[in-house]
């Protein structure tokens, strides 16, 4: 084989590792998530169970088809790694839902929920509505609608890029009748730029980046077909340099 086809294969196979990597990571605008969307809208058209466990694609088993199985699980391998909030309520809420639900995967879990993060939050700042509409229970989508409209009516443009969404805790799943509910930290840094009508800046810096810290609940009816997880609360708990223009829906 020629020396040069060798290092074009070598260089291919880093690329492809690289990519894999970096995935639900934004280093700027050149990152293109249409393939997550492409996958959401075709698991929606289906109903299809999907065992990825992504976010935005999981699926669980009912009650009563994890059976005793789910006893004899490793529950601290599954949660090795993770930040988690509230100790040992939080962990034992956790491995409460695992035993329920034996395929859930917490980590698996946590690299959807950092896919989706960054999707949302430059979905409602371009007010790219379709996007949000396959992402957000029907209160938040009302809410985020409203803050668009309200912004359009004033002239006002946002510019949001998330560079990184630096970690994803779990504080807390709850089981309400038959809906599932996990709440989460995320630390992303990002840098906003909020602009009136005449382009001038009256908000945030295009070369400054800001660490934010938001606290958002997805939630999924586990008897549902539907796979998604969808974001029912977005809120912040803690006081920030800057006010991320996303929605309080708490």
């Amino acid at each position: 084989m020629p020396i040069d086809l060798i290092i074009y294969l070598a260089v291919a196979v880093v690329l492809v590792v690289w990519l894999r990597n970096t995935l639900g990571t934004k280093h700027g605008s050149e990152v293109d998530r249409s393939d997550i969307l492409k996958r959401l809208k075709e698991q929606k058209e289906s109903q299809a169970k999907s065992d990825s466990g992504k976010i935005i694609d999981i699926s669980q088993r009912s009650r009563s088809e994890s059976g005793d199985n789910s006893t004899n699980m490793d529950y601290s391998s599954r949660l090795s790694g993770l930040t988690i909030e509230g100790g040992a309520d939080t962990i034992n809420e956790i491995t409460e839902f695992m035993r329920i639900y034996s395929d859930f995967d917490p980590k698996a879990f946590i690299i959807g929920a950092k896919d989706a993060f960054p999707m949302i939050v430059e979905a409602f700042a371009k007010a790219d509505l379709k996007t949000l509409k396959m992402l957000l229970s029907e209160g938040v989508y009302d809410s985020f609608e409203e803050a668009i409209e309200a912004r359009k009516s004033k002239g006002e443009i946002i510019s949001t890029d998330v560079h990184a969404v630096r970690d994803c805790s779990i504080m807390g799943i709850k089981l309400i009748d038959r809906m599932s509910y996990i709440k989460l930290r995320f630390l992303a840094e990002e840098t906003i730029v909020i602009r009136n009508k005449d382009g001038d800046i009256i908000s945030g810096h295009p070369d400054k980046i800001v660490r934010m810290n938001d606290v958002w609940t997805f939630g999924r009816d586990t008897r549902s077909k539907d796979p998604t997880w969808y974001l029912f609360e977005t809120s912040d708990d803690v006081p920030e340099e800057f006010k991320n223009p996303i929605p309080d829906t708490k």
